[in-house]
């Protein structure tokens, strides 16, 4: 499943408030990762205001290109593969790198959209394996929101 629109909404209008995710860590993150955010963001703006009432943005490019070395796990595997020579690997997903402070999805609305588009950040938030904060910015000047969404994924295995 890769990404499959990054602009979402009403993209003719202009809205006053820029609702943005940002990110509060330097990480990866898979093309699934940010496919999931899109959509449960998505929904929660759409049941609300339909196609029209806002502006919604998925701003990084899973450009990355992750690739896995295969490696076979039975009794005489050692005759049939060379371990790590000639180890690059096939494709298995797609990343976007992400630092710190940098918006992830930027929701432009009215108003009276704002807490639901910080709703929608949050929900977004819990699909990111980093800590985000939603930051409320207005025409002219941009305020910072108090509450943090903060989301931490467990990592099997780790």
């Amino acid at each position: 499943m890769k990404v499959s629109k990054f602009n979402m909404g009403d993209l003719a209008l202009s809205f006053p408030f820029k609702v943005n995710l940002l990110a509060r860590e330097s990480v990866q993150i898979r093309h699934n990762a940010l496919e999931s955010a899109r959509v449960s963001a998505n929904k929660v703006l759409v049941d609300k205001y339909g196609d029209t009432g806002y502006r919604m943005h998925l701003r990084p490019y899973p450009h990355i290109i992750l690739r896995e070395n295969k490696m076979i796990a039975t009794a005489g595997a050692d005759r049939l593969q060379e371990g790590m020579r000639r180890s690059f690997g096939k494709p298995t997903g797609r990343a976007a790198r992400v630092d710190d402070g940098q918006p992830i999805i930027t929701i432009a609305v009215n108003k009276d959209g704002v807490e639901t588009a910080k709703k929608a950040c949050k929900v977004a938030s819990s699909k990111l394996p980093m800590k985000t904060r939603v930051m409320v910015e207005q025409e002219t000047a941009v305020q910072p929101v108090e509450s943090e969404a903060e989301a931490v994924v467990a990592i099997p295995g780790a």
